[in-house]
Formats: structure tokens, sequence, C-alpha cells
């Protein structure tokens, strides 16, 4: 066997160019495939990461995946807000350990605000029960005071003491802002990868003070204080837009879900986020589908440019074939041959495409977190990555048999005659 694969690979080196450019085709096409599935992987990963430690989300009465979308991942909007009273209420149930009320309406440049308390900094989790950590600064304990999400301070440049203007509704441009009560920023949360870092974070107090003198989303002439004026007042939240709950027992999760759902007060909905991203990818699996059977499809063109390859030098390679025959080698050894050519191709395919993939993760790595907020792992293959890379090779093994059995029927006679 290893004399086999000597004489295949001194005869690859004759064919040089030929099978050079079939290895880095077949090596594009194992780096697209398995770079599809690592970036589907992680992708997931990273939404399963982005909230831990919340039992339940609750949220006005809608569906799960919209409820989950707008309260942890800040796309779209809120059917309705929540009661301060109900928030108080359910927050009072006996199994419930800790609650963060999430407040959704203003922005900043395109930038989600959320309206919150500072225990959020205490109890929000992320992957694997990961604590929120402070790159510089301190919570909030103004009501003018903002803290940041790492990738809002980094594209805007924003430092501790820069002040920033909220404007009212979520759009990147808006036409209504609140520049009578500007605020400063004292806190910059480490990166998470979800996002937390794209958002910036105040009081619900603050959310309050800035809405003063509006009605139905639009200032009222005449009505607005100033800032120092609002301080002076007692501040309480008349609505959220939803809040976490964090249950003494996990046993205890239904029981509540339960009563939430069937809260009489005011309709409400209550999601375990973790269902909530199953019906998620299954809503979007068609589409990941979709985009593995397109990286399989260019896999195969890869291994039948490698097949065509092979079959087009069979005719140049007849006479060689026929003198190996003739210093008494066996058609099982032409068709050895064949085969080692095929295997040591498509390995060499596999082997460019893994050291391709691993090149372009690390370059793309930085650019992913800062731009999607998209965290690659770049770690040893799965069990389903490294099942891909065998059958890639077992169908490299397969298309070398079509040339392999048609050289095997070629005879000695038929190699040495020239045809004209």
């Amino acid at each position: 066997m290893r004399n086999i694969l000597l004489l295949a690979l001194k005869s690859l080196r004759n064919r040089k160019f030929t099978v050079c450019l079939t290895i880095i085709s077949i090596g594009l096409s194992v780096a697209l495939l398995l770079g599809v599935e690592r970036i589907r992987t992680e992708s997931r990963n990273s939404f399963t990461n982005t909230i831990s430690g919340a039992d339940l989300v609750v949220g006005a009465r809608s569906g799960p995946i919209q409820l989950l979308l707008y309260s942890v991942f800040r796309i779209g909007y809120a059917t309705n807000n929540i009661s301060w009273e109900s928030y108080q209420e359910i927050s009072a149930f006996q199994d419930v350990s800790w609650v963060i009320p999430i407040s959704l309406g203003d922005s900043h440049r395109g930038y989600r605000v959320m309206g919150t308390e500072r225990n959020y900094f205490n109890h929000f989790s992320y992957s694997s029960e990961q604590k929120l950590q402070f790159a510089t600064g301190v919570p909030f304990n103004d009501l003018y005071e903002a803290v940041l999400g790492s990738e809002v301070a980094r594209k805007l440049g924003y430092g501790l003491g820069k002040s920033i203007v909220l404007s009212h509704g979520a759009g990147e441009i808006s036409l209504i802002e609140h520049d009578d009560k500007p605020f400063t920023v004292v806190g910059i949360l480490s990166p998470t990868g979800t996002p937390v870092d794209q958002t910036i974070h105040v009081s619900l107090e603050s959310i309050e003070a800035i809405h003063i003198g509006w009605q139905g989303g639009v200032p009222q002439a005449g009505a607005r204080i100033s800032a120092d004026q609002v301080r002076r007042l007692k501040l309480k939240p008349t609505s959220i837009t939803a809040f976490l709950i964090k249950l003494d027992s996990p046993i205890a999760t239904f029981k509540v879900q339960r009563a939430i759902n069937e809260y009489r007060e005011e309709p409400l909905t209550a999601i375990l986020p973790g269902v909530a991203l199953q019906q998620l990818w299954q809503l979007i699996g068609i589409a990941e589908n979709a985009l593995m059977a397109v990286s399989a499809f260019v896999v195969v063109v890869g291994l039948f440019g490698m097949l065509t390859t092979l079959m087009t030098s069979l005719n140049e390679r007849r006479r060689e074939m026929a003198i190996l025959r003739s210093v008494g080698a066996r058609p099982a050894h032409v068709f050895s041959l064949i085969i080692g050519e095929a295997v040591l191709v498509t390995a060499s395919g596999i082997a460019f495409g893994i050291i391709l993939l691993y090149g372009l993760l690390l370059m793309a790595q930085p650019l992913l977190i800062s731009h999607f907020g998209l965290h690659i792992n770049i770690s040893f293959f799965s069990s389903y990555e490294l099942l891909l890379i065998g059958i890639i090779l077992i169908a490299g093994v397969v298309a070398g048999l079509v040339p392999g059995w048609k050289i095997y029927r070629y005879s000695l006679n038929d190699g040495m005659t020239i045809k004209t």
C-alpha cells in the first residue's frame, strides 16, 4: 500500500499544475462547507448565550418569538406595555428570586436605550452564567447618567464623561430629541457578544424624566420643565416594556408561568427563553438547510472536477499504464494507483480547506464581533464536522472508482496500440 501511494504521489507530481488546481477547487469547497457549518453552529450558540439565568421573560400578550426578539435581542417592538402595578405584584410572588425590569422605546444614533434598575448589573448573565463586567466606570447612580455597551462606546468613540442626547423612537434618524435633558456616560461594559454591547442603559426614572410633558409620543407645547426641576419630582414609572424573572427553584417555573399567563389584571405572556429560542431556530431552519445544501453542492462540484481531471488524463496515460503492466504490475495494482491518486488529491484538498478555514476565521473573528456581535469559537472540529470531513474523503475515493475501473479494463495490447 505504501508503494502504491508513493507511486501515486510521483505520478501526481508529473501533472502538478492541473493537480494543484483540483486541490484548490476541493479546498475552497471544503472551507465553504465547514465555514457555513461553523458559523451556523456558533451563531446559534451566540443566540442561546444571549441570556442565561433568567427562567421567564414576561411581556404584553403576544407570540413567544416576538416577545423574545424585542425584549432580549432588541429587535422589533412590543405590542403593548405592562403596568407598573402588575410588575410589582408579580415581583412579589412567593417563588420569585429576582426580577429585572426593561423599558424600551428611545435610542441614540441608532442604538437602543434600555431603562432598568441597578440590580440589572448584578443579576443579568449570559453564556453559562457569566456576569456583566465593567471595562471602565461604574453603574448609573444619578438621574442623568448612562452606561454604554462596548460596541456603542467603540463605534461612536465615547468615553467616560461624554455628554449624550437621547432621541425619541428607535430609528437611526429621529426628528425629536430629548436635548433639554442630556446624559453623562459613567460606565462602559466589557464586550459580551450579545445585544448588551449595542445597548445604552439608563434608570427607569430617567425614562420617566425625559418624557415629562409628553403625550402620545409628542412633546406638548409649554409643558416641558427643566432638568433641574425634574430632579425635585418624585418620579415613579407608570409602565415598562417587559421584565425577566429568576425563580428560587426550577420546579416552580411552570406554576409561575401559568399564573402570569392567566393574570386577570391585564393580558400578559410569560415564556421560557430556551423554548422560544428553539421555536425561533425551527422558523429559520429552512434557510439554514438551504445554505448547507448549496455548500454541499459546491463540494460535489469540486469532486467532479477531480473526476474530470482523472478521466481526461486516462487516454494520455494508457501507455504509462501499459508499461507498468509489462513490468509485472497487475490490474489490481493499476486500479489501486488511480484510487491512491484520488485519495491523495482529496486529502490534500481537505487539508488545504482546513488551513484556509482557520486562517479566514482568525482574520474574520474580530470583524464578526465588532460588526455583528457574533463570536466564532476557533476550536477543534466537532463530531459532526469530522463526519463531514469523513464523508468528503469517502466521496473522493468513490469518485476515483470510475477512472480506476476504466483503467483496470484496459488490456496490455490496448495500451500499447497507437490509435489513429
